[in-house]
């Protein structure tokens, strides 16, 4: 197995580890039963103690008879991944082949975890946070002749003081449904000597606060002792104190709308 490039995780970094399965011998009706009750299982990897032998779909169950062992309608011919694989094959393995789950399997071909498509798409998602999060924390040591320190923790969203005083109704929806579905990237907040300034994800916080969600994960660049930052000042004027104070506004309001609407010819 080739060596994974260094900044290119790897699977096994990101696959679910915990994996539901089913035996060979169990029938139609019981498989047929597991997704039914189930809201996030539309299939299994069919397993002979840990060795996968097939994947069983509910497509596959459609014609079959509810007596029927699955070993009999499953599909053998399946894609697989490596736990050492570069997920961006994984990717490419799951975007062409249409299918929302790959089963992880070692060397002897036991399954030791499955990705899945919002696997991918968190990955993708949180090595881009990273690098968003570095240039913050490089600009304030540079302005500020500091050094920062950062850290990943969760934050109460109630101790949070925004630096942004509206955000869009309708990408408070995409936020909302990354949320329901884990697919919500981090936050980017500045801990000013116990301050906690919301640097990154508005949107977020307010669509979490909608759901009743309480706290949420963040990466949190610390500042020892407080200094003077724009974000503050910006925060103090708009009297933002909480995100309570974020005004929710109609897209039609939004500078991109506002400005194509510039760019349209009048009417004659």
């Amino acid at each position: 197995m080739d060596v994974v490039p260094e900044g290119k995780p790897p699977v096994k970094e990101y696959m679910t580890r915990e994996v539901e399965t089913v035996s060979p011998d169990s029938t139609v009706f019981d498989v047929a039963s597991r997704i039914a009750e189930s809201d996030e299982h539309s299939g299994f990897p069919v397993c002979d103690r840990r060795r996968v032998e097939g994947f069983i779909s509910a497509r596959d169950l459609l014609l079959a008879d509810d007596n029927e062992p699955i070993f009999k309608v499953m599909t053998t011919d399946i894609l697989v991944a490596h736990p050492e694989m570069k997920l961006t094959d994984a990717a490419r393995v799951i975007l062409r082949s249409g299918i929302q789950k790959l089963p992880v399997v070692d060397d002897a071909g036991n399954l030791v975890g499955i990705v899945s498509n919002a696997d991918v798409i968190r990955s993708q998602i949180e090595r881009a946070t990273p690098e968003k999060v570095g240039k913050l924390i490089r600009t304030l040591e540079q302005i500020h002749e500091i050094d920062l320190t950062q850290e990943r923790r969760t934050v109460p969203l109630a101790d949070l003081i925004p630096t942004q005083g509206r955000v869009y109704a309708d990408e408070l929806e995409g936020r909302r449904y990354e949320l329901e579905n884990g697919l919500a990237e981090p936050l980017v907040v500045i801990d000013n000597d116990g301050t906690l300034l919301l640097a990154d994800g508005h949107h977020r916080v307010l669509a979490a606060d909608r759901l009743s969600i309480d706290e949420m994960d963040a990466y949190v660049i610390v500042v020892d002792r407080e200094i003077d930052l724009g974000m503050a000042k910006t925060a103090a004027k708009e009297d933002l104190e909480g995100i309570n104070d974020i005004d929710v506004v109609d897209y039609a309001r939004h500078p991109l709308v506002e400005t194509t609407e510039r760019l349209q010819p009048d009417d004659e």
